[in-house]
């Protein structure tokens, strides 16, 4: 790939938005970060308290796989470019779910990430960013991806685009494959996070995870100026279908319920700071795929892949996915869930080097998870399945 290829346009300035132009300017590309909102890490990536720490299941998946290699890369990533204290603090997690035990583990505010990979992004000079740039289409136009706002005013083009929006990916990506294509299920998945001031001692030693986390004490001045530096919190709720950002006092009953079975005595203060008017509440709007995976890698081409499919007739259960036709220069990074925090930086580098022509960094015995990231799984999946004609 020449120099002057290496231009690319990245929709989305939230932890993948902005993981994706670090890595990609860290290997000398020019970037331009298109952002709908007034600033970065408007959307889930703008939680007040996350939580850094393994998925811990019965037995190795897909998803605890990615998340073992995601931690680690997220925690050098903090430990490289964030001072303690000034936007995570390292702490320990019990947890109480599969596997119970006390792991490693981080209390982030996920904001002081975005902003310290787009900083530095822009200090190395392969970055510059626009906000208040809410992509409406894409379109393919002489070797270039044409970004446009909804009133048609070309916002920037580039022969590579990066769509890092979320579930904003969706109608994106529907505009350029067509409406009702179902070729990336994306789903819209509401979190509610509940909060409140830290005004006595903490009511536990450290985090406690099961069904939603708990967060006994967490400071930090960079918290939204209306809200008190030292809070503690409770969730998130997982509401699957939902896409509005409404704080209401069911999600935070839902999330009494969970930290009950961790801290009844914690679940209790909660539903006394409910009663007095005390709670504090953040939501938003996360993106998870059908099979609750990411989507990172080259977009399908939808008609090149039925025209390989229907030419393969009865052996198309034997074309390989990864040999699936792309839509030129079109890449995705989304539907990270609830994990945002965790698989944004490690599926950012992956990408980033997949775009720049180098080698899988993954051993042979981890290359599935290539294809269980793939944005054309699902797609592929059902041609394979359609009846010869």
């Amino acid at each position: 790939m020449t120099s002057s290829s290496r231009h690319a346009l990245v929709l989305g300035a939230g932890l993948a938005g902005a993981a994706c132009c670090a890595t990609l300017a860290r290997r000398g590309w020019r970037v331009e970060l298109l952002e709908r909102g007034r600033q970065a890490a408007m959307g889930a990536s703008g939680l007040p308290v996350g939580m850094l720490s393994p998925h811990v299941t019965r037995a190795p998946t897909p998803l605890s796989r990615l998340c073992s290699l995601g931690v680690a890369d997220a925690r050098s990533q903090l430990e490289r470019l964030v001072p303690q204290g000034h936007g995570w603090q390292a702490t320990e997690v019990d947890n109480l779910g599969h596997d119970p035990g006390r792991w490693p583990a981080a209390v982030v505010r996920p904001s002081a990430l975005v902003l310290a990979w787009l900083s530095e992004a822009q200090s190395s000079g392969g970055l510059s960013i626009r906000f208040d740039a809410a992509v409406a289409s894409l379109v393919r136009e002489d070797g270039q991806w044409v970004a446009r706002d909804g009133a048609g005013v070309v916002l920037g083009a580039a022969p590579t685009v990066v769509v890092a929006t979320a579930y904003g990916a969706f109608p994106l990506l529907e505009g350029i494959h067509g409406h009702g294509s179902g070729a990336v299920p994306l789903r819209p998945v509401k979190g509610q996070l509940t909060l409140a001031a830290l005004q006595t001692p903490p009511l536990a030693p450290r985090p406690m995870r099961n069904n939603g986390v708990f967060v006994p004490a967490y400071e930090d001045a960079g918290l939204p100026p209306a809200w008190p530096s030292r809070v503690w919190a409770m969730g998130s709720t997982y509401e699957r279908g939902r896409d509005d950002t409404t704080v209401d006092s069911a999600a935070h009953e839902r999330n009494a319920v969970s930290l009950e079975e961790m801290h009844p005595q914690a679940a209790a203060e909660l539903r006394r700071c409910a009663s007095d008017g005390r709670l504090l509440g953040w939501s938003q709007v996360r993106c998870a795929s059908q099979d609750r995976l990411p989507m990172v890698g080259a977009a399908p081409d939808l008609k090149a892949m039925q025209e390989l499919f229907n030419a393969a007739g009865a052996r198309r259960g034997r074309v390989p996915l990864l040999q699936t036709p792309r839509l030129p220069g079109l890449f995705m990074l989304t539907a990270l869930g609830s994990r945002g925090l965790t698989l944004a930086h490690w599926c950012a580098d992956w990408l980033a080097g997949r775009m720049s022509g180098e080698p899988s960094p993954l051993p042979e015995q981890d290359r599935d998870l290539e294809k269980a990231l793939d944005p054309a799984r699902f797609a592929w999946k059902a041609a394979r399945r359609q009846p010869v004609a």
